[in-house]
């Protein structure tokens, strides 16, 4: 989000990571560092391993081996107190939004901050307001329920609950999923003035090329389990790397096509 940013010790460090369900190894060794205050975009074919990464970074999922570093603290076998305290440092917008039905958006929008902090109805419900206010929504939503919403003010929604408690690091799971290429935009727009906001540093998976080039300082290429190249957003068209060149150009022939039909055969 920023050309230049405060501190040069790495914000976020992965080495080696890698993670397996079964007998199916999905990361074969990650390798990422991500600067305090950088938006970086990790992109890759659908099953890649993008989502298991994030996942295994926020404690969601515990990586078989490898270092998972934040601000240098080692997050690999961490305990429950720690990854619990750890946890309360990020922010994060799951692909399909996932908010509570049941409970009206003042309510969601709250939720993780009314579990930290001892907040009266009244004060959460000022809050939720001011946080939907500053990504465009009206404050009498927050009395609506998210079925009464449509995908984009979903999104937005998201989005609040993820910024609420201003967190130092926030993860974007497919932001622009199911949107109109219009909406998408203004989701991009919203997600860069929030993070620049909160001063704070993003990853954000996608498939979503034009997505990735609004949001994206540095861009992440997963495939067969590694990063196959990481580098700005502004190369990532000249990476000279034919699987990234095919991925960010949406091109049908390429190796990543030889290699889904390979995997298919394998069955």
């Amino acid at each position: 989000m920023t050309d230049q940013h405060k501190d040069s010790t790495p914000k976020i460090v992965l080495q080696g990571m890698t993670k397996s369900f079964g007998d199916k190894q999905v990361l074969r060794g990650i390798d990422l560092e991500v600067a305090a205050e950088e938006s970086l975009a990790i992109i890759g074919t659908s099953g890649c391993g993008k989502s298991v990464t994030l996942k295994c970074l926020l404690g969601l999922l515990r990586a078989d081996g490898g270092s998972i570093r934040v601000d240098g603290e080692e997050m690999i076998n961490a305990g429950r107190h720690q990854m619990e305290n750890m946890r309360q440092r990020f922010g994060m917008t799951f692909q399909f939004g996932a908010l509570f039905d049941s409970l009206p958006i003042w309510e969601n929008v709250t939720f993780r901050l009314r579990q930290r902090q001892h907040m009266t109805r009244q004060q959460a419900r000022d809050a939720a307001a001011e946080t939907i206010t500053q990504l465009g929504l009206a404050a009498h939503v927050i009395d609506q329920y998210p079925a009464e919403l449509s995908g984009g003010m979903q999104k937005r929604v998201a989005l609040a609950r993820a910024i609420a408690d201003k967190p130092e690091i926030l993860l974007f799971d497919e932001p622009t999923s199911g949107l109109d290429p219009i909406t998408g935009g203004v989701i991009d727009r919203l997600i860069i003035d929030s993070v620049n906001r909160l001063g704070a540093t993003a990853v954000t998976i996608s498939h979503d090329m034009a997505s990735v080039r609004r949001i994206a300082d540095k861009v992440a290429m997963v495939h067969n389990g590694v990063i196959i190249w990481c580098g700005p957003a502004s190369e990532m068209d000249n990476s000279g790397v034919e699987e990234v060149h095919q991925f960010v150009h949406g091109l049908a022939d390429g190796p990543l096509t030889l290699a889904a039909q390979a995997e298919a055969r394998r069955g």
